[in-house]
């Protein structure tokens, strides 16, 4: 076994142990948009180590070839181009549907049970509300 095999081996299993470890990780994730951002090492690291030890084997047999090194290149950077917008369009549209601001849930809550408040307690014309929280409101001043 030559030294350009054994670093090849190295790169093949580092990005084998990657992979192994991502698919573990997609499997325990609590939400798609988890799964989503662990993607990130297979994409990122996994694939370019794989592409570089078969350039390695590639160089080592056949010499030096300024082809397989523009291939391999393109390959990279289409792979980190196209992951990276996948991967934020997924999670954007993942984004949108499955996770819930907390916050914003709990003012939305607090807001119409005010205003169910209100409606049921305004001596207003129907479709005027006047505001609680306003102490110069003509809800106040209707009231008194």
């Amino acid at each position: 076994m030559t030294i350009a095999e054994i670093i090849a081996a190295v790169l093949v299993i580092a990005a084998t142990i990657m992979v192994v470890a991502t698919a573990v990780a997609l499997w325990r994730a609590p939400d798609a948009l988890t799964r989503v951002n662990l993607l990130g090492p297979t994409v990122g690291v996994a694939v370019p180590l794989l592409l570089c030890a078969k350039l390695i084997i590639d160089w080592s047999t056949t010499g030096f070839d300024f082809w397989n090194l523009v291939k391999v290149l393109l390959t990279l950077f289409g792979v980190w181009i196209i992951g990276s917008v996948g991967s934020f369009y997924m999670g954007r549209s993942i984004y949108g549907v499955t996770v819930t601001d907390v916050k914003f849930a709990r003012r939305k809550a607090a807001r119409e049970s005010k205003d169910r408040k209100v409606v049921a307690d305004n001596p207003l014309p129907a479709g005027i509300v006047p505001d609680p929280d306003d102490p110069q409101s003509p809800g106040d001043a209707a009231a008194q």
